[in-house]
């Protein structure tokens, strides 16, 4: 195996993992907090197209607007609430909602053009789509967040594979940095830290996609988000809260067009196959589900108070069950508007791409032909209309005691901080709501070192060793693995990358509850779905890489299937149907709120593996209207 160079960073004060928005906030901010501090990032891509905003986007989905008397950050917290089916953390929420227009507000003084509102120049307000919506020209949205935080770090590394957080050998349950390598040059990167922030992406990929072979990267969600966020944490020993709740999203089909803008900015609706209104009809079963509280049956396409998301897509997917499918988007009578067909088109051509391309590729135009809708398969983040990531503590002047211990956004291990998809029970923070999770981060961080909390750490030269070692074992294996093979690919003693990935994303398809049997699981599926991903585990000591390149792609498997595996925990511990739409408990079909009002909180082992849950209090800090 070539030896590649070692490249030690040390003496970092504040070290970002991942540069998506929860990163670059939280670049940005700390330099505030901490102007002689060393700020150092390290993002697998590059900083100025990285993330899930990496291609660009059209609105940024949290704005309160609160100083045009919009919203304010109760509303929002109330909204998320009923959205998520009473499952969040309100202080979490709270916090970021009453700081997420600051960020906003920046981004326009860096130069990102917002849409204003024609009807209200007057004051300078900003074009909605929605209660929470505002319209962005956003192609260049990365890039220029990126540039802001740049110019506030003493270094960036970009193309580097975070693979492991360094604990602290002097004190335990403390982090010390992370090592990795660098994707182009193999060279193993060692970074040692007084706190450590991850904002790394969460997990897309972990379930079989209705895209396979050539179309496999034209998902939804970010495909080269591969769980690092849950990865690197779990791994670490940081508990994690809510991870049986992924999303399903109600997209344009093949490919996974957003919805949200056509809905909300061009007032279309959906129908099925036959030209009928269907979502009302499902509403009686879904109430003898759920029950009334999380159910406003008087609405129809628009309510006051929305109906939850995972009940519009189990609406869609109770429709094609039935029979009735497909389910269309009725755009045919917005598009016959000049002004809203250009609308709808620059929708897509300013952040899905392959959405116009496949349409004109297909021969529709949606001005003629209504396009075809269909569900997602899931998906495991913490920053969309989902609560899943790490156990953090919250802001002191409003968390219960439960939910504070010392340092904002804090998980359970000393020195280590969370931001975006890394931070569980903050949905529907989004873009602007991950930066603005980042500069919270950073702010307590900063805290975190000037109390001296992050003095005294050691990093053994044994655990960098060891960790090199097992990083590059996979290119090792298959050198002499390979020897073995006189024709084709197959080996007796490695497993490559995407093999691997097929594997996993069977599993979770067919146990966990994914697209091919309708989101369906239950005990027994959870129990032997577990029981194969321990046999997983074994198999991927054997893990293979032919190059840099794979070896990437063999430590992003292995971050997969450790999130895959806190997925499958949490969702056999909670024994009710919470989400129907996201997934279905076929042997606890109902919402259960006498025995799971409560959010789920999950500890790994370090050295065991194995997995502790638990049950925490479900806080409602913030008054029904």
């Amino acid at each position: 195996m070539k030896a590649y160079k070692t490249i030690v960073e040390d003496n970092i004060d504040i070290l970002v993992v991942g540069a998506g928005l929860g990163g670059t906030g939280a670049a940005y901010e700390a330099r505030y907090w901490g102007r002689n501090k060393k700020i150092v990032i390290a993002e697998k891509a590059n900083i100025n197209r990285s993330g899930a905003v990496a291609q660009g986007l059209y609105a940024i989905n949290c704005y309160m607007g609160t100083r045009f008397g919009e919203n304010n950050p109760e509303d929002h917290v109330r909204y998320a609430r009923i959205d998520l089916m009473g499952m969040v953390r309100e202080d979490l929420l709270f916090d970021m909602a009453r700081h997420v227009d600051s960020a906003v507000h920046k981004f326009e003084e860096w130069g990102l053009p917002l849409m204003k509102d024609p009807k209200r120049e007057d004051i300078g307000a900003y074009m909605r789509e929605g209660k929470w919506q505002i319209m962005i020209h956003g192609e260049s949205y990365k890039p220029i967040v990126a540039e802001a935080a740049t110019k506030q770090a003493d270094k960036v590394y970009n193309r580097i594979m975070v693979t492991h957080l360094l604990m602290d050998d002097a004190q335990d349950n403390r982090v010390a940095g992370c090592v990795g390598f660098n994707v182009r040059t193999g060279n193993y990167h060692v970074f040692k830290s007084k706190a450590t922030i991850v904002g790394a992406g969460g997990a897309s990929n972990i379930f079989k996609p209705r895209s396979v072979g050539e179309g496999a990267g034209r998902v939804w969600y970010a495909p080269w988000s591969s769980g690092s966020a849950y990865g690197l944490l779990i791994e670490a020993g940081a508990k994690m809260t809510q991870m049986e709740n992924r999303i399903v999203l109600a997209r344009f089909k093949d490919g996974y067009g957003p919805v949200g803008a056509y809905f909300l900015h061009l007032h279309t609706y959906t129908q099925n196959g036959y030209g009928e209104e269907y979502e009302s009809n499902w509403f009686p079963a879904l109430e003898e589900m759920v029950g009334k509280r999380y159910l406003n049956t008087e609405a129809s396409h628009v309510s006051a108070r929305p109906i939850p998301t995972c009940l519009r897509t189990s609406a869609i997917i109770s429709e094609m069950n039935a029979g009735r499918g497909p389910i269309h988007m009725v755009t045919m009578e917005a598009f016959q508007d000049p002004h809203l067909e250009e609308v709808g088109w620059e929708n897509f051509l300013g952040m899905t791409v392959g959405q116009a391309v496949l349409w004109a590729a297909t021969d529709i135009d949606p001005k003629y032909i209504n396009p075809e809708l269909t569900t997602s398969e899931p998906y495991v983040m913490g920053s969309h209309a989902t609560a899943c990531g790490a156990w953090c503590s919250g802001p002191e002047d409003l968390s219960p005691e439960e939910y504070f211990w010392g340092y904002n956004r804090m998980t359970s291990v000393e020195g280590l901080f969370g931001a975006g998809d890394a931070v569980g029970g903050t949905p529907h923070a989004f873009s602007s709501g991950s930066f603005t999770e980042g500069r919270l981060a950073a702010k307590a961080a900063c805290q975190y070192i000037d109390d001296g909390k992050g003095e005294g750490i050691v990093v053994s030269d044994k655990q960098i060793a060891d960790r090199k070692e097992e990083i590059y074992r996979p290119l090792e294996t298959y050198r002499i693995g390979r020897n073995e093979i006189v024709a084709g690919t197959v080996s007796p003693s490695y497993i490559l990358p995407m093999p691997g990935l097929q594997r996993l994303q069977k599993i979770m398809d067919e146990y966990c509850g994914g697209v091919t049997v309708s989101y369906m699981t239950n005990d027994k599926l959870l129990n032997m779905g577990m029981q194969k991903m321990s046999i997983m585990e074994e198999d991927l000591e054997k893990l293979g890489a032919e190059d840099i390149h794979q070896l990437m792609r063999a430590w992003e498997l292995k971050h997969r299937h450790r999130t895959s595996e806190c997925v499958f925990q949490h969702t056999f511990f909670r024994k009710e149907t919470r989400w129907p739409g996201y997934y279905y408990r076929g042997d606890a079909m109902k919402l259960d709120d006498d025995n799971w009002h409560v959010l789920t909180v999950s500890h790994r082992d370090r050295e065991t593996g194995e997995y502790t849950m638990a049950k925490a209090p479900c806080y409602h800090l913030v008054n029904d209207e």
